[in-house]
């Protein structure tokens, strides 16, 4: 029996009536460009059908509250957190592409406003360290959720989740991680993915085990080929719909080529808004080479996807199976998290780890924080799975920083009125 249809059973027994919504009539637009595909109309499966159900259920106004009392999608308190690797084993093994997509467009917010127009890079140093701090607390396996660019790439390696969502407001951010999708699939080690990434000619001598400092080095003198850009952005855009099959609306498809060439006009300096002054690991003004090759951990060493082959290999073998489901959403919107909950619930998904950033204090500023940790009650979670909060180990000092906070136990301290602002958050208030 197909693992959506089994599901779709599971679900239907633990409801007792279900009305599906009505399905959003889309009307198809064209365009001249090839590389520009058109929204169609595509079959729904069984995965569609069950998305449905698990959507109103997302929705319903008698989601719980964080404030009455402990979360309802919270595992009981008590569950041994090595048994998250073996808590998401109803999770599939792969989806296929008709069910990525449907996943993706079912589950999705239309696109928001962030102040950040194009988010291309973080800007977080820390997360080389964090990545050290996730293996050595034993934050392995489950679903990872995060939001934002490449830094998702780099916790994933760190957990080696079972499968992940990367839940951003920008639509821009999804066709962000598209193209990383595509650029994984196209590349057969970490030298290829930087050189179709940037449209760089490889430089001869590297190998698997060519340490990820020296594979950066290797590219500074390799010039931009432009004309192999060309066909490079060709590839891609054939991966992802020709390939996949998956359709994206012109607006998307505008968003593909401008990220894409982003990448080219910037090369390995480009840096949250573009252009950079990146300084090897100093500052919090960091490129992309930076980000990935000097980003260290405690002992001095580099940690990201791309800082081993076995960390890139594991992360390409998530993006191959679509595991790696990037979602547009507010996080205090009504329907991206709710419905990842629910998807985990009937899928028998654990959260080990939820990736904010600094989210949470433009949700303080808004006065959205209190939807945002409602929000968090409909997500499956243990004692022990935990928040990464990178501006912690900046706001606290290094003393007195909580970078992974321990999510039932915080909103342990939402409910009991002991989280009224960011740095109560950033403090892990329990």
């Amino acid at each position: 029996m197909p693992s959506s249809r089994r599901t779709s059973e599971r679900f239907l027994q633990q409801q007792d009536h279900v009305t599906l919504l009505p399905t959003e009539t889309v009307s198809a637009t064209t365009t001249k460009r090839p590389a520009m595909v058109s929204r169609r109309r595509s079959s729904r499966s069984a995965c569609a059908a069950m998305l449905g159900l698990l959507l109103v259920f997302a929705w319903s106004p008698a989601a719980p509250s964080v404030l009455p009392g402990r979360s309802s999608g919270s595992v009981a308190a008590g569950a041994p957190f090595p048994a998250l690797a073996n808590a998401a084993t109803a999770l599939p093994e792969r989806l296929s592409d008709q069910e990525f997509w449907t996943l993706i467009s079912d589950i999705s917010e239309p696109g928001g406003y962030f102040r950040i127009t194009d988010n291309y890079t973080s800007n977080e140093r820390e997360v080389g360290q964090l990545a050290s701090m996730l293996r050595e607390t034993g934050v392995q396996g489950g679903v990872y959720l995060g939001v934002g660019p490449e830094q998702n790439l780099s916790y994933i390696a760190a957990i080696r989740p079972a499968m992940a969502f990367v839940i951003d407001i920008r639509r821009q951010a999804v066709v962000q991680h598209l193209l990383f999708k595509a650029v994984f699939e196209l590349s057969a080690d970490r030298a290829d993915f930087i050189s179709l990434l940037f449209s760089k000619p490889r430089p001869a001598g590297l190998t698997p085990t060519t340490p990820i400092q020296q594979i950066w080095n290797a590219y500074e003198s390799m010039a931009t080929d432009r004309t192999a850009a060309e066909k490079s952005y060709e590839r891609i855009v054939q991966q992802l719909t020709g390939s996949h099959g998956f359709t994206l609306t012109a607006n998307e498809s505008s968003q593909l080529e401008s990220v894409f060439h982003a990448f080219l006009r910037y090369g390995p300096a480009i840096s949250t808004r573009g252009s950079s002054s990146g300084q090897r690991g100093v500052g919090n003004n960091m490129n992309f080479a930076d980000l990935t090759g000097w980003s260290f951990d405690a002992a001095g060493q580099p940690q990201s996807f791309l800082s081993t082959e076995e960390n890139f290999s594991y992360v390409k073998s998530l993006e191959q199976r679509n595991l790696v489901v990037p979602v547009s959403g507010d996080f205090a919107g009504p329907k991206a998290i709710r419905a990842i909950g629910a998807y985990l619930r009937a899928q028998g998904g654990i959260v080990s780890a939820f990736y904010l950033s600094n989210v949470e204090q433009y949700l303080f500023q808004d006065r959205k924080d209190r939807a945002f940790y409602d929000n968090l009650a409909m997500l499956p979670t243990t004692e022990k799975s935990v928040f990464i909060r990178p501006y912690s180990m900046r706001v606290r000092g290094s003393g007195d920083s909580h970078p992974l906070c321990a999510i039932d136990d915080f909103l342990s301290g939402v409910r009991a009125g002991r989280v009224s602002s960011n740095n109560d958050a950033l403090a892990c208030a329990r």
